[in-house]
């Protein structure tokens, strides 16, 4: 399975508990900070959801 490659741009400070939770499941804690996940359905719903706040690039 393909992997992703995510990074935190903006800081969750003012936004809803949902998509801090949301953050912290991707394991997304501090800025710029950069994780590698697989590229599951629902870890592709989560980026989705806060899509204003990482960037995320397929990793090969």
């Amino acid at each position: 399975m393909a992997k992703v490659k995510i990074t935190k741009v903006k800081s969750a400070i003012n936004r809803t508990s949902r998509q801090k939770k949301t953050l912290e499941a991707l394991g997304l804690r501090k800025m710029n900070q950069t994780v590698e996940v697989e590229a599951t359905p629902q870890i592709m719903g989560m980026i989705r959801k806060v899509s204003h706040m990482v960037t995320a690039e397929e990793v090969k």
